[in-house]
């Protein structure tokens, strides 16, 4: 009976020396996570009516919410009696760690950033990169996927992207193409070269001004060949590129 009544006793001066450190860590506590709630909230919206991409927005969303709780949580527990010091430490120890074995990931998440805010592309454009050509359906943190002509969904690293060469096919309303067509002695190339001209001329397809040419590009034992140079709107070319070829006499 005494010692219940000893530990009892402990208990409640216990409770009157630190009722002020535990109602001053709950108000940072609910103060704190409303706050992260907020300002992340807040900070969202500016972003959106800046036209900033949303995967972006999303990410420094979670980013400074997460941040603010993580700053609340070791606030609370200071303030509870907690060494914070020796915490802090340990968790920077465990974030080197982390950081350390996942390079791949972390250079593919500082690319997809860097994608976000420089605008190589964006989605919807036609893009050739890596020898793949497609169609960007999306652009993610770590990785961006790419629909390719016959239907493959390509998904690829965002620190390649970066760091490589990006041709984006869709940046421009239009395109200049060379193409080249190789004909034998036996056939006529005069003939022909009237026929493409005409034909270029007659294509809807075809932008008069930059003006197409038609250049005689060799000239060797077997044949001659000719480059053909146009102008088209992007997405155009192949289309146009038949239309020239089926007029060509055979």
């Amino acid at each position: 009976m005494e010692n219940k009544e000893y530990y009892l006793n402990t208990f409640k001066d216990y409770l009157i020396k630190y009722s002020a450190n535990i109602i001053t860590a709950l108000v940072i506590l609910v103060v704190g996570m409303w706050l992260s709630k907020f300002i992340a909230k807040s900070f969202k919206k500016v972003l959106l009516s800046r036209n900033v991409e949303i995967t972006l927005v999303e990410f420094l969303e979670d980013l400074i919410f997460w941040t603010i709780r993580g700053v609340v949580f070791i606030a609370v527990i200071s303030k509870l009696g907690v060494e914070t010091s020796s915490f802090v430490a340990i968790l920077g120890a465990a974030g080197l760690a982390v950081g350390l074995s996942l390079q791949g990931s972390l250079a593919n998440f500082a690319g997809g950033i860097l994608i976000v805010l420089f605008k190589p592309f964006k989605v919807g454009d036609k893009i050739e990169v890596q020898g793949e050509i497609g169609k960007v359906e999306d652009i993610q943190i770590f990785s961006t996927k790419i629909l390719t002509a016959n239907n493959h969904m390509v998904y690829m690293p965002n620190g390649l992207l970066s760091n490589g060469k990006i041709k984006n096919l869709s940046q421009k309303d239009t395109t200049r193409n060379d193409f080249e067509i190789a004909l034998t002695h036996e056939q006529n190339s005069a003939q022909i070269k009237s026929k493409i001209e005409e034909s270029i001329n007659a294509n809807i397809l075809i932008l008069k001004d930059p003006a197409p040419k038609v250049y005689l590009s060799s000239y060797s034992e077997t044949g001659v060949t000719y480059l053909v140079r146009v102008w088209t709107h992007s997405g155009d070319f192949t289309e146009a590129k038949s239309e020239i070829l089926e007029a060509i006499p055979q």
